[in-house]
């Protein structure tokens, strides 16, 4: 199906920040717009944020002041529903209401032509509710923009169990024409997005909740050596803890009390505490007026081991290998007869990969007192730091010993408290687990997933390809670990996941999951 003919008006109902950005972005693309609002000149200061926007654009040189002109012109406020009467498609982006949205659709459906599509820009409600009653549910489907919707490239564009696929087309291809990322999702509780991010932020609270580090040197990690672009911490301080928290308990209610999504009540103290973050000026860092930045923990210089040995494969992190090649460190490689791969420095540390196990396990199981683990890098070349963890029984020697083993490689280290699979890699492998779970649920195709997490939260890689560059059985392993370790149905990996360890095969892309969906 082609998009929506330029030509054809759009009605944005709800002229919030939301509304305004997506109102600025249809205008944008050619098409005369109208927008609603329930609130007295609501409408006309929505207008008149975008002549401010785009004013701000033409000064940057990033929009030419004819365009801004044309924009502007397109843009007109009403204050009756019958005047979006012409509307080729109507998108409702009001607050997060089911009932309330329900009861605009119903107007929109008495005004608009038979024809129109209705369009919703929830973030978590359910199109499938939102149709419910509602006349010709087949023309209505989530049309989910981020914000700021003008900047933001994703839209997850959401059918419900009675729209058309000729319906959800139409979006798909006006999201497009307006120059976004579009992907296809069936309606499930936080759809893809929302849904796959939870253990992001999940994650980072259990482990400071453990008292692994605190969150300046976990954002760090997540940073330096994860590459995502902003950590956890100050991601939550900035969209808000009650934000956050009202998400969260919402996808957990959504899916019956699922522990995969339960909140956390360090969370639950901030909130009620009122420390909200930016906006309130305490979270987990200080915003108030002249108020010290928290640095992160950093290891003072160590020197470097005399004698390097690598033992086995190394799996992910085999790109150390590669970097003590290039820094000159001299390196005896020999063969190791079991499953234990690392490095052993000074004839006897080790230094290895976490597998989700903490150090002080995996040294009782090896019978290696003095044992290092490091966290997963997304490129062990080019990663300015590395997180590291000693075992309980290890010696100040041991530790000082892998910190200048990579300090020799150019690296900062931040040293983390012992607890199983440090920050990075469990972050990782949940969030390769609840994409796995969202590919096995028919919610959207692998690549679409990967997309969506780029795109829309700005991961450095898709979780899916991300498995598979480390090796699908190495998260299967990690999240084992991790069940073993905590006892927890949290853990529990995915069946898919499972499945495609057993064939050896992959999970991004095109596979035969994705292949039956598609036809659903």
């Amino acid at each position: 199906m082609p998009p929506i003919p330029q030509e054809t008006p759009v009605a944005i109902i709800g002229c919030g920040a939301m509304g305004t950005g997506i109102a600025q972005l249809a205008a944008a693309a050619g098409h005369p717009v109208l927008l609603y609002d329930s609130r007295e000149r609501a409408a006309r200061v929505s207008v008149e944020k975008i002549s401010e926007t785009t004013a701000k654009l033409v000064q940057k040189a990033r929009m030419q002041a004819g365009d801004r002109e044309k924009l502007l012109a397109v843009l007109t406020p009403v204050e009756r529903f019958e005047e979006l009467a012409n509307a080729g498609i109507a998108v409702e982006a009001i607050v997060e209401d089911l009932e309330t949205k329900r009861a605009v659709f119903k107007e929109l459906v008495k005004c608009l032509g038979t024809n129109a599509i209705l369009a919703s820009n929830t973030s978590s409600l359910s199109i499938t509710a939102l149709a419910s009653g509602i006349e010709h549910p087949e023309r209505i489907c989530g049309m989910h923009f981020f914000n700021p919707a003008p900047l933001m490239p994703l839209v997850e564009v959401v059918s419900g169990l009675e729209t058309s696929r000729a319906v959800a087309q139409t979006v798909f291809d006006t999201a497009a024409a307006w120059g976004k990322t579009p992907v296809m999702v069936r309606s499930t509780p936080g759809f893809v997005v929302n849904r796959v991010a939870r253990p992001f932020y999940a994650e980072a609270l259990r482990v400071l909740q453990e008292g692994a580090g605190d969150p300046a040197t976990l954002d760090a990690v997540m940073r330096d050596c994860g590459g995502f672009r902003m950590g956890p911490f100050e991601l939550m301080d900035l969209i808000g803890h009650d934000v956050n928290f009202a998400v969260t308990r919402s996808v957990h209610a959504a899916y019956f009390g699922d522990p995969r999504f339960a909140p956390s009540v360090l969370q639950q103290e901030m909130v009620e505490a009122g420390w909200l973050g930016r906006k309130t000026g305490k979270g987990f860092y200080d915003y108030t007026p002249g108020a010290t930045r928290a640095e992160p923990a950093t290891a003072s210089p160590c020197p470097a081991p005399r004698t390097i040995s690598s033992h086995g494969t190394l799996g992910a992190a085999q790109a150390v290998i590669l970097l003590l090649e290039r820094t000159g460190l001299r390196t005896e490689k020999r063969d190791s007869s079991g499953e234990e791969s690392y490095f052993l420095l000074d004839g006897e540390i080790r230094l290895t990969l976490s597998d989700g196990r903490s150090a002080t396990e995996r040294a009782a199981q090896t019978q290696c007192k003095d044992l290092v683990v490091f966290d997963l890098a997304l490129d062990f070349l080019k990663t300015p730091r590395i997180a590291i963890a000693a075992s309980e029984t290890s010696s100040p020697v041991a530790l000082a010993a892998a910190c200048g083993f990579f300090q020799a490689l150019g690296k900062s280290v931040s040293v983390l408290q012992d607890l199983p699979g440090l920050i990075v890699l469990r972050t990782v492998a949940m969030l390769v687990n609840e994409a796995a779970e969202t590919v096995l649920h028919g919610v959207a195709a692998p690549e679409a997933i990967d997309t969506a997490m780029c795109k829309g939260t700005n991961y450095p890689l898709g979780p899916l390809a991300w498995a598979d560059r480390v090796g699908p059985w190495f998260i299967l392993r990690v999240l084992e670990s991790l069940m073993n370790t905590y006892g927890e149905d949290r853990y529990r990996p995915s069946s898919l996941l499972r499945r495609t360890v057993a064939r050896n095969g992959r999970l991004s892309g095109k596979n035969e999951i994705s292949a039956r969906n598609s036809s659903l």
